[in-house]
């Protein structure tokens, strides 16, 4: 991470009242693929700041400090801003409920806090650190390619659900390095973060599936169910992640020597952010 970058929260608003539930014209697949964001990510969101608040007082380095809390006050921001958009599907006959129920139990239940002292609780601590710098990696992935996503702009997409995606997708790529550089400083250990992303790659995948299908089918337009071919479609036009884009990226984070300093443009993303319309808005 750029040593003189300075992470603080943009206290964006979005205004949804004209964003249609289909925000790429005709195609319901991209759009409810990447609507899998606003119906995991908040509760997602809100974990992180939880486990990072509780690692606060361990920070012994007073930079790593202030970036950490910098990451809190962004995290927390894209959680409310996320929450937003699903409350504006729910608007429109949409309503993730039943679904962000599952995902509550997740994060709340499999990987919340639990009843645990001294050593244990230490460990459970690192063990989940170790989770979010796994899923901070994708994100950060995810945030280069919503950046450099022009076929979604060609193809007519919603500009307000696009501002939304890469305010967020420069931010995830701005402090792209802050979760892996806090479990590296409270812990560190290679096996841990291989053994964690081996788990948290495939189960990442299956909750993208799993929503986009459960969007399709919950959907009150009807557009039918959630296809392969579609995505593999929608995919090499550009308008979603290809496989190739994804898969390698599990592999570059695996070598001893990663640093999330080699994921994506600081640049670009500074770059982006000072053009957002909602960025500019909150400044």
């Amino acid at each position: 991470m750029d040593e003189n970058l300075v992470l603080h929260p943009r206290n964006v608003r979005f205004d949804w009242a004209s964003v249609p539930l289909h925000w790429v014209p005709g195609e319901p697949l991209t759009s409810h693929t990447i609507n899998t964001l606003h119906i995991v990510l908040p509760e997602g969101e809100r974990w992180f700041v939880e486990v990072f608040r509780e690692a606060l007082p361990l920070i012994t380095d007073d930079e790593l400090r202030e970036q950490v809390t910098g990451f809190i006050g962004q995290e927390a921001m894209h959680a409310e801003a996320h929450q937003g958009a699903a409350d504006h599907l729910a608007a429109q006959g949409l309503d993730p409920t039943p679904f962000v129920a599952q995902i509550e139990w997740l994060f709340r239940k499999l990987l919340g806090d639990r009843d645990l002292t001294g050593a244990a609780k230490h460990q459970w601590l690192l063990e989940r650190l170790s989770v979010i710098a796994a899923i901070e990696h994708f994100t950060a992935v995810l945030g280069q390619w919503i950046l450099n996503s022009a076929p979604l702009d060609k193809a007519g997409a919603d500009p307000t659900m696009l501002d939304l995606l890469r305010w967020h997708g420069a931010e995830e790529v701005e402090h792209r390095a802050v979760a892996f550089d806090l479990y590296m400083h409270l812990d560190g250990r290679y096996l841990r973060r291989i053994r964690t992303m081996i788990v948290v790659a495939p189960v990442l995948g299956w909750l993208f599936v799993r929503s986009a299908r459960w969007l399709m089918a919950n959907d009150p337009l009807k557009p039918g169910r959630a296809r392969w071919r579609d995505y593999f479609r929608a995919a090499r036009i550009g308008l979603l992640p290809r496989l190739s884009e994804l898969l390698p990226a599990i592999w570059r984070y695996l070598p001893r020597g990663y640093h999330p300093r080699d994921e994506g443009s600081t640049d670009q993303a500074v770059a982006y952010l000072a053009q957002s319309p909602a960025a500019k808005a909150a400044s």
